[in-house]
């Protein structure tokens, strides 16, 4: 349901695409660490320095989904709360 969403937050999304050089930079940080995660994830099994690190991937991947979920809101003007559903 969190992959869920609605057509106006979509366009949102465009626009600060389109617009803004820091939301395209968080975009494609996210898109290299999810990259590097689904990478690691394929190995059968991970020593604990790789351990390491796709656990610190994922906690960077999700620090940067906030930023653009923050970016979102604000561009939307919506209240916080109303965009967590």
């Amino acid at each position: 349901m969190a992959d869920a969403q609605l057509p106006v937050k979509d366009d949102v999304k465009a626009v600060l695409l389109r617009t803004d050089e820091t939301f395209r930079q968080l975009v494609t940080e996210h898109q290299t660490l999810d990259e590097r995660i689904h990478h690691l994830d394929s190995y059968a099994h991970l020593t604990a320095q790789q351990r390491f690190e796709q656990l610190s991937l994922k906690k960077q991947k999700l620090a940067l989904k906030d930023r653009m979920e923050a970016m979102l809101r604000q561009t939307q003007g919506a209240p916080a709360v109303a965009q967590r559903h």
